[in-house]
């Protein structure tokens, strides 16, 4: 367990150092912080095209940053040998995968729930549909640029990386301005319940993607990792279409039901259309999305640990 808790530290630590993480966390939350300028003078409807555009931002741009975190740190190892030097050692390879998964899932959800802290004040600074709060946004765009500037002076100071640290930063400061509008901000007219809810069901998804792009790239280069996870997603947002209505037929019926419960189905966790009407999400729905998270995760975890077994412990360059 302790070599599991280490490879997932290390994993969870090298996702955040890369540049494309904070990259897309830094083009989310101003994209999040923009959406009530952009809603502006909709009738009626800035509230709900400020929550649908967070909380798709959040959604794609998490799923996106699990994808090209696994696929760039999993892949580089297996690439320059550092996969089989852990395996040279008293490691066992499942402990190798668990702790690639944890580590990275780690990485991505703590990118979810920095870009919903920042849609709730989104919400927050849409004050209505002829204003937004000037203040608040000022505020929320400082403190982003804050972040960064924490990560230029521990870069500068201490050597450390710059990436990770401005995420640190940014979790405090997203976090504290969250804080201060619960606390002091008039609640908009919106259940701020049911939106916590909507945003804490992207934590799954985030789970199960992380999970199936470790395992893939445990099994496969970077471009094809890449594209069995872009294929995934897309199969996953309209399956519900395509094999949730079943056949006459009883063979392609059997065929449908297969591939609908194979292939995730993101629609699941995708709360913002009851948002939109006022719907009160129930708790019990969440565990059961939280639920259904679980196990496609723990299948798609048992299929990388027993595909990896057999797997060569490094790629050659010229392949």
């Amino acid at each position: 367990m302790l070599h599991l808790w280490r490879i997932a530290v290390n994993s969870f630590r090298e996702a955040l150092r890369e540049p494309v993480y904070f990259l897309m966390l830094f083009g989310a939350l101003l994209l999040i912080g923009h959406y009530p300028w952009m809603t502006l003078f909709v009738f009626r409807e800035q509230l709900k095209l400020v929550v649908d555009g967070a909380m798709a931002t959040t959604m794609l741009f998490s799923l996106a940053v699990c994808v090209l975190c696994a696929t760039s740190t999993v892949s580089r190892e297996m690439r320059n040998g550092t996969v089989l030097l852990l395996l040279s050692k008293p490691i066992n390879r499942w402990s190798f995968v668990v702790g690639k998964i944890v580590g990275i899932t780690a990485a991505s959800l703590l990118f979810c729930w920095i870009c919903s802290f920042a849609s709730v004040v989104s919400v927050y600074i849409a004050v209505d549909q002829f204003r937004a709060d000037m203040t608040l946004y000022l505020f929320f765009v400082g403190l982003t640029f804050l972040a960064c500037v924490a990560g230029m002076a521990a870069n500068y100071l201490k050597g450390s990386s710059f990436s990770e640290y401005s995420v640190y930063a940014a979790v405090v400061l997203i976090g504290g301005i969250l804080l201060y509008c619960l606390k002091f901000k008039a609640h908009p007219d919106l259940s701020l319940v049911d939106l916590g809810k909507a945003l804490l069901l992207l934590s799954p998804a985030v789970v199960v993607m992380g999970v199936m792009a470790v395992g893939c790239s445990t099994r496969f280069d970077v471009v094809a990792s890449m594209c069995v996870c872009t294929v995934f997603f897309f199969l996953g947002l309209i399956s519900s279409y395509l094999f949730g209505g079943g056949s006459e037929d009883q063979l392609l019926s059997g065929v449908y039901s297969f591939l609908y419960a194979v292939i995730p189905n993101w629609q699941f966790f995708w709360m913002a259309d009851a948002l939109a009407v006022n719907r009160a999400i129930p708790t019990a729905y969440v565990w059961m999305a939280v639920g259904y998270a679980a196990i496609y995760s723990a299948v798609i975890t048992v299929w990388a640990i027993v595909s990896f077994q057999n797997r060569e412990a490094a790629i050659s360059k010229d392949n």
